[in-house]
């Protein structure tokens, strides 16, 4: 179906978050009214119908992603069954009965709970203001073959975490500047750089609004199945102390999860060192040497503690 440039006008000025479902509804009202050239005045029509019925289109929960899944060159990981294995579990959780049982007076779109998955760091779908972010991520490591200082992997790095030692002959990358974005290994002519850790880094916790934050990174690179698990204890944590149906962002304020039995339950990677990205509710582990300053903290985990 074709539009005219003052419709297409009109929908890109829609916040970015509803736009693909304002743009369908638009376009079901120009065929409602058997017209084959959406026009500006579908497009108000559509904004009248929508904004008196609002509720109608809650269902609870939003997942969002890139185009990585279906072959974006910058994708590191690229299962194009994720996204439907999320909308499982959100959809398990009944979130429009609950939100409804929660939220004083109609329901509207800034209620639902959101994810957003982005297949490389360069993050085109904002998993930072969801409420579950997540980013695909791909650690390197020095493999067995030796090092030719060709300097393809330096230039490669955005981040400059990347430094070249001419004895022995070895890139040295330092991880607390590392994106996990793998652009390195792409360039490595000789197979020095080898593919480390892959999975997804997980955000929780962002919003826009009134009062909007980033969400805070869990740390580590986790598998699928350790995603998916991180999401149905986030989703316990929302709900059970979701009070007006606020944001998983406000529900952490007053609930954080920078709590030991809560980081136990989402996989703090035992005898590794990782980073976390320190807010106000960052906890001080038993067992765990703390190093860094400002946002970004090196925890050490020496043992779990015993007592959640």
């Amino acid at each position: 179906m074709k539009w005219t440039s003052e419709a297409e006008g009109a929908v890109k000025r829609v916040p970015f978050f509803i736009r693909q479902r304002v743009k369908k509804r638009v376009a079901e009202e120009a065929e409602r009214q058997g017209s084959s050239l959406v026009t500006l005045d579908h497009v108000k029509t559509s904004q009248q119908r929508f904004l008196k019925n609002m509720e109608s289109e809650v269902k609870g929960f939003q997942v969002e992603a890139c185009f990585g899944p279906t072959g974006c060159p910058n994708a590191v990981v690229a299962d194009p069954e994720l996204v439907h294995k999320l909308e499982k579990k959100l959809e398990q959780r009944n979130l429009r009965e609950f939100l409804k049982e929660k939220v004083q007076g109609p329901l509207k779109l800034h209620h639902e709970f959101r994810v957003s998955l982005s297949t490389c760091p360069n993050a085109c779908s904002r998993p930072q203001i969801v409420d579950f972010g997540i980013i695909g991520a791909l650690r390197p490591e020095i493999g067995a073959e030796p090092c030719t200082l060709c300097g393809a992997c330096r230039e490669a790095c955005q981040e400059e975490a990347i430094a070249l030692d001419e004895g022995p002959a070895c890139p040295v990358i330092d991880f607390d500047r590392c994106l996990a974005c793998g652009q390195c290994l792409k360039v490595c002519p000789t197979g020095t750089l080898a593919e480390g850790k892959k999975g997804y880094r997980i955000l929780l916790g962002g919003k826009l609004g009134r009062h909007p934050q980033l969400g805070r990174e869990l740390p580590g690179i986790h598998s699928e199945e350790d995603l998916l698990g991180i999401l149905d204890r986030t989703l316990d944590h929302y709900q059970k102390y979701n009070e007006k149906g606020e944001r998983l962002g406000e529900v952490l304020k007053k609930r954080p999860i920078g709590n030991q039995s809560f980081l136990k339950s989402c996989f703090y990677p035992f005898g590794q060192t990782v980073r976390i990205f320190n807010g106000n509710h960052c906890c001080r582990l038993p067992g765990a040497s703390i190093t860094g300053q400002g946002l970004i903290h090196t925890i050490h985990i020496l043992r779990l503690p015993q007592n959640g």
